[in-house]
Order: structure tokens, then C-alpha cells, then sequence
């Protein structure tokens, strides 16, 4: 269960210069807080989502794109392609070119994948089931308040490899 800030990449150079990067990166950058999560229908998939006014956030993830993109291997013709099959706007496409993602920096959208796709009918009803277990449980203010570096093994899955409090 995360946030992504900066999308998933195949490294090039070394983990410990990422990690080094990353840390001094984190060292520069306050948290940021806002009023609190809410549960958010995005297209066909349930999410939390933050309220209130999310500047701070958006800034964190975009200087954080922006500071780790020398670590990213470009994306190949397939991962290209796949992306592409979203039909992208014209300002995607330029971030899907120029940072290897198409939602990024103005296309950004913080939020915490809670299913997969489901049809309109489900989401509604699982909506209707999760609001009033969620609502209580989500922070309220909610802080993000580090960065954190993900691994992904042979079988797809992400594990946390680090932890970088924003102390900026």
C-alpha cells in the first residue's frame, strides 16, 4: 500500500548512488500536510485521496521526479506502446517522452490505489460498503512526511528498501 510519487524505472547506475540521492533530496524537502484523505472514485478504481489544497505535495513529487530522473533507464518501444494505449493528451505524451511517465508534474495526481478496476455498478457498491469503515481509520490531518525507496522482485512485487524522513 503506497503512494507513488515517482513511478516505477529500471535503474541505470548504481543503488547506492540512487540511495545517496535520494537521501540528500529528502534532507532538502519539508512534509507536507493537508486536511485529510477521502474516498475518491478515479475512472474504474477506488483510491484515497488527499483534500484540501495540495500544492505542497505536488511540488514534493514533482522536484522528486525531477531530482532522481538521471537514475531512470528510458523506456523501451513496448513500454512506450502500452502506455500509449491510455490515449494520452498532448501534455502526457511530452511527460511520457521527456520523464518516461505520462502522469507527472502538471498530470500528477496523488492518490492510494485501494482495488482494481471494477465496473461502475461494483465500484458504487464497494464504495458504499468501505465509506463508513475508512472514514474513521483515515488521518485526519494527513502528513506525508517521507520518502520512500521501492524494490521490485522476480515476481512483480514491491518491497520497501528504505525510508527518507523529509526534514527539510
Amino acid at each position: 500500500f503506497h503512494g507513488t510519487l515517482k513511478p516505477p524505472f529500471r535503474l541505470t547506475g548504481s543503488r547506492a548512488a540512487l540511495e545517496a540521492d535520494l537521501a540528500a533530496l529528502a534532507a532538502t524537502l519539508a512534509p507536507a500536510e493537508m486536511p485529510g484523505l477521502a474516498l475518491t472514485r478515479l475512472g474504474s478504481f477506488l483510491a484515497l485521496t488527499p483534500e484540501g489544497d495540495t500544492t505542497d505535495l505536488a511540488r514534493i513529487a514533482a522536484q522528486t521526479v525531477r531530482a532522481l530522473d538521471h537514475h531512470r533507464a528510458p523506456p523501451g518501444e513496448d513500454e512506450l506502446a502500452r502506455r500509449r494505449k491510455a490515449n494520452l493528451s498532448p501534455a502526457q505524451e511530452e511527460n511520457l517522452l521527456r520523464w518516461g511517465y505520462p502522469y507527472v508534474m502538471e498530470e500528477f495526481r496523488f492518490h492510494l490505489t485501494l482495488t482494481g478496476r471494477l465496473p461502475r455498478a461494483q465500484a458504487e457498491a464497494t464504495m458504499a460498503a468501505l465509506a463508513p469503515v475508512l472514514e474513521p481509520l483515515a488521518p485526519r490531518p494527513f502528513r506525508m512526511e517521507a520518502l520512500c525507496l521501492f524494490g521490485e522482485d522476480e515476481a512483480g512485487r514491491f518491497h520497501l528498501l528504505h525510508r527518507y524522513a523529509l526534514t527539510g
